[in-house]
């Protein structure tokens, strides 16, 4: 006998990887690992491996709209999550599927860069996500390379993109881990002044799918009605231990594990 399923549900926005390292299956997997079910939204298809993406294509808004409109008609909603937009039509089409959720707490990954460093949309799409989507959203978890690209400061530390940023958005987490530190410092940073540092073992190699990973455990703990700054915590450290234990199917950047959902 079937019975009502009680795992949240959180829509995803992303963009198709066809390596499976990032995008939709990492926002799948990593929400499932949260014991929540993802509702895949595809915003965009691209072309890449663990190497670096050569290509991508942005989705007509009509057909995101519908698929998102399918998932909220059927579902509850308990939480959204951003990734690959590559278009500033896209933007405004998340901010028109979150008129229908005003009240659902949105984590937004601002993908600007694959991994190997190949474009995901220009700069323009970053500034129209700071101008308004921002606003709208719970929190944004840039890494330092985006945050210093959304802030419009190419040499600036976590503290001042911050400082730039906080004007538009309440929350915002800034991952490290993209220098030479022996530790890696994630930082974040509320509108309200408060400020929490997070620190782990930096980890050898390099990751595709990592950012990806972080924001869909966010959203799967806000989604579960954990308080942010203990979320935040939880997601760090379990996209900590995908890291650790990763696999290097490919010939390029290192995939997280992001199951099974126990951990040793």
């Amino acid at each position: 006998m079937k019975t009502p399923t009680s795992r949240p549900v959180v829509l995803c926005l992303s963009g198709h990887d066809p390596s499976g390292g990032a995008g939709l299956q990492a926002d799948i997997e990593a929400l499932l690992a949260q014991h929540c079910h993802a509702a895949p939204t595809v915003t965009a298809l691209t072309v890449q491996d663990t190497v670096n993406v050569s290509d991508f294509r942005v989705l007509d808004r009509e057909w995101v709209l519908a698929q998102a409109n399918a998932v909220i008609n059927d579902m509850p909603v308990a939480a959204v999550k951003l990734g690959m937009l590559g278009s500033t039509a896209m933007v405004d089409t998340v901010l028109e599927i979150m008129q229908r959720l005003p009240a659902v707490p949105l984590v937004c990954d601002p993908v600007l860069r694959a991994g190997g460093g190949g474009a995901l949309g220009k700069d323009e799409v970053g500034f129209a996500m700071r101008e308004r989507l921002f606003p709208v959203a719970t929190i944004a978890t840039p890494n330092l390379p985006e945050a210093r690209i959304l802030a419009e400061l190419p040499h600036g530390s976590a503290d001042e993109c911050a400082a730039k940023l906080l004007p538009h958005i309440r929350h915002l987490l800034i991952t490290g881990g993209h220098g030479d530190e022996h530790e890696v410092h994630n930082r974040l940073y509320s509108r309200d002044g408060s400020q929490h540092t997070f620190t782990c073992q930096r980890l050898p190699g390099s990751y595709h799918g990592s950012g990806c990973t972080l924001a869909s455990a966010l959203a799967g703990r806000l989604a579960l009605g954990q308080e942010l700054v203990s979320a935040v915590q939880f997601a760090l450290d379990y996209t900590w231990r995908t890291l650790r234990d990763a696999e290097a199917p490919g010939h390029g950047q290192y995939i997280p594990r992001r199951l099974p959902l126990d951990f040793s």
